[in-house]
């Protein structure tokens, strides 16, 4: 499985992930047997799907050809060198035994300026469950068709794209890679512009049952933020958890990478659900340069970034 990744004009971050895929002989071999795991309606199909560990992948973008190695999660993300100017291109990633993938990768221009990160549980996508139970439901049960998107939140981020058509978009989130094919089908049938999905590798670490959600939000801000000082970012979030503590921290160690925070607030329910809190205004902002815009939607949201001159 190859997902979509981003770079710039000399160095980009491919993803993908080495999955066991059985062969039942004519008529059902290896590609039909992809297309289950890609294309699977019901996200618990994913976790029926074995990691291949530490298997050698080929990759080749822009003529050039590049072999790394799989992670014991069967997990590929790495940068590998590039010369491809600015826009979309195609990775093509290869193993012995298995039937070639495509991913798309979005090389950024040097001259960008502006950037878009998303979270994407409660964010763009309403959940409405209490957090314990969200990524097993979200995982297992739900399929891209019974998603809900979240009111305005579509549009908003169409018109950041039409407004800002060079800004990479990336959608930061602490799923599992297992689900990220729903996901990816969900924001393309709800017409959210199209990103690349960072999402996390569900499993045991040395400290812990689960990896921490906050941490993979934190690194992979601070990766943006060395890989790109040139752009300032708009950081979309929800005040669900931690977003709005994830953001204040980057806003106040990176106060220049930082055009605004757009916070989607959750109604009472939600709040209980998740677990966290419904505000009607800032709070924990370390970075007072920074604008923050709390909204209920993405009307609201597009009103208040339109008063501070994002749109």
């Amino acid at each position: 499985m190859a997902y979509s990744g981003y770079g710039t004009q000399t160095r980009v971050r491919v993803l993908g992930r080495v999955l066991l895929a059985s062969n039942h002989g004519p008529g059902n071999g290896t590609d039909r047997a992809v297309k289950t795991v890609v294309g699977n309606v019901r996200g618990w199909r994913a976790f029926t799907s074995v990691p291949v560990q530490n298997r050698e992948v080929e990759i080749e973008l822009g003529g050039e050809f590049h072999r790394v190695r799989a992670d014991r999660g069967g997990l590929i993300d790495t940068n590998v060198p590039v010369r491809l100017p600015p826009g979309w291109h195609t990775a093509v990633f290869r193993a012995a035994g298995m039937s070639p993938v495509e991913a798309p990768i979005f090389v950024i221009a040097a001259d960008t300026r502006f950037g878009i990160v998303s979270d994407i549980d409660d964010t763009v996508m309403v959940t409405a469950l209490p957090r314990p139970f969200l990524a097993l439901w979200n995982t297992f049960v739900v399929s891209e068709h019974a998603r809900t998107p979240t009111p305005g939140m579509a549009v908003l981020m169409d018109r950041l794209a039409v407004e800002y058509p060079d800004a990479p978009v990336i959608y930061l989130s602490t799923g599992p890679w297992n689900a990220a094919p729903t996901l990816a089908r969900f924001l393309a049938r709800n017409m959210y512009p199209a990103g690349a999905l960072l999402l996390t590798d569900w499993g045991l670490t040395q400290e812990r049952w689960f990896r921490s959600g906050r941490e993979h939000k934190r690194r992979n801000l601070e990766l943006l933020a060395e890989e790109f000082p040139g752009i300032r970012w708009l950081l979309i979030g929800d005040n669900g958890q931690h977003d709005e503590e994830i953001y204040a921290e980057f806003s106040r160690r990176h106060p220049d990478l930082t055009a605004a925070v757009a916070i989607r607030q959750l109604s009472v329910g939600e709040s209980v659900l998740s677990g966290g809190r419904s505000t009607d205004g800032q709070q924990d902002q370390p970075a007072p340069s920074t604008d923050w815009v709390y909204a209920p939607d993405g009307a609201g949201m597009a009103k208040q970034l339109h008063q501070i001159r994002i749109l």
